[in-house]
């Protein structure tokens, strides 16, 4: 498959690419833009993330630097702008993938121009060998061919490449915003070991995360609102207030206490989180 330089700057695969509103609805995309740096949640993830690609790329890659990665189904560019601004020597080459050409669109103004922007279906990617790592952060819960998925990532990172995985994690967690927000499952650890072995990559590591603040999101989320008999735009008005941006004062007390998991986190393994990174490498 070929990809081809549209005049918005966007790249499209040679097989025409439907976004599909049941597994991510596209007028989520709106507050994802607002929320994506400043949410104390997005602020904590990508601290997470960050030490573990920190920890992880030195062991897989005797370069320190000049690696290429893209962020997959990575929405209007949030991970790709810290990774910019965090880790701004590590990569030659940072691309941002989508289906939604909205998101796309709107990621020019948090990326750059100098990023490259793919419109792709993650079931028919179409590259091989062509990453060395790859990113799909609360993704992977919408799709139900979830390894397919990963076959189709294993084929398109170089040997030895890296793919990180976030997700939402364990049953236990399941509530209306997992309903609203498309999501097919929840993952514990043994899942992630499945995937593993299913698609013939190596499992490096499967850590919970949102620990210190499990109890605090579960009890938030108890109270049920009746999706069944509301209409799409009363749903998408409950998302938006369950994603909103917490007040200045609390918004900066639950990121401190969410920052204290990232020394922690991946040293000490938590037994439970509402979240789980994975980290994947397939064979040399």
């Amino acid at each position: 498959m070929t990809y081809s330089r549209q005049a918005n700057g966007i790249f499209i695969p040679s097989t025409a690419v439907v976004h599909r509103d049941d597994e991510y609805d596209s007028r989520a995309f709106s507050l994802l833009r607002d929320i994506q740096s400043r949410h104390f949640w997005y602020q904590g993830r990508h601290r997470f993330l960050l030490r573990a690609l920190e920890l992880h790329l030195p062991r897989a890659f005797k370069r320190a630097n000049g690696l290429s990665a893209i962020d997959l189904g990575g929405g209007c560019g949030g991970w790709i702008r810290w990774l910019q601004t965090h880790l701004p020597d590590k990569f030659t080459e940072l691309a941002l993938s989508d289906s939604s050409l909205r998101a796309l669109e709107m990621a020019s103004s948090v990326v750059g121009e100098d990023i490259r922007r793919y419109q792709t279906d993650l079931l028919r990617l179409g590259w091989r060998d062509r990453w060395d790592a790859a990113f799909l952060l609360d993704v992977l819960e919408h799709i139900p061919a979830d390894t397919e998925v990963l076959l189709q990532i294993r084929q398109a990172l170089k040997p030895g490449g890296l793919l990180f995985v976030t997700t939402p994690a364990l049953k236990f967690f399941w509530s209306y915003n997992d309903d609203i927000a498309h999501h097919v499952r929840r993952y514990a650890k043994r899942d992630f070991a499945q995937l593993a072995k299913a698609t013939g990559m190596r499992l490096l590591r499967a850590s919970y995360f949102m620990f210190f603040l499990s109890p605090l999101l579960w009890l938030s989320r108890l109270k049920r609102p009746d999706l069944a008999n509301m209409e799409k735009d009363e749903v998408l008005t409950v998302l938006e207030r369950s994603h909103r941006v917490p007040n200045p004062k609390v918004n900066a007390l639950l990121n401190l206490i969410f920052g204290l998991e990232t020394p922690l986190g991946l040293w000490v393994p938590f037994p439970w989180g509402t979240s789980i990174l994975g980290v994947l490498q397939k064979p040399r």
